[in-house]
């Protein structure tokens, strides 16, 4: 069977589509769309990616009409929340541990759910 090899992008509606796509430049490094050919495009690393509905009534992603939740994998947690914080972005949950790595909540300025990842390193005893 052929199956697909990747998330080749995530589109979603904005209130402010140019202020929110700085947003996600400015305090998260996603490269914005290439509107040249010699333009970059934003290449993620390679990594596990989780992909799972959830219940229609899951309070994890916070409000109940939000349909969807962003995952971002980062390196290094603690230094992308200070990055954050120093930059205004406030934090719904603080940083935590887990045996699957530490995560954090963030929104975007329209209010968007992102959690951020840090995974374990592979092979270790989490």
């Amino acid at each position: 069977m052929e199956s697909v090899t990747g998330i080749g992008g995530f589109f979603f509606r904005a209130r402010d589509k140019k202020a929110l796509a700085q947003w996600y430049r400015d305090c998260l490094g996603i490269t914005l769309t290439p509107q040249k050919q010699e333009d970059p495009v934003w290449l993620q690393e390679a990594g596990p990616t989780v992909f799972e509905p959830f219940p229609e009534n899951t309070e994890y992603f916070g409000d109940l009409k939000q349909a969807w939740m962003l995952n971002f994998r980062v390196r290094d947690l603690d230094a992308m929340a200070a990055q954050l914080k120093a930059a205004g972005v406030t934090f719904a949950m603080e940083p935590s541990d887990s045996p699957i790595g530490k995560f954090a909540r963030i929104h975007d300025p329209e209010g968007n759910p992102i959690e951020l990842w840090e995974a374990p390193p592979p092979g270790s005893a989490e």
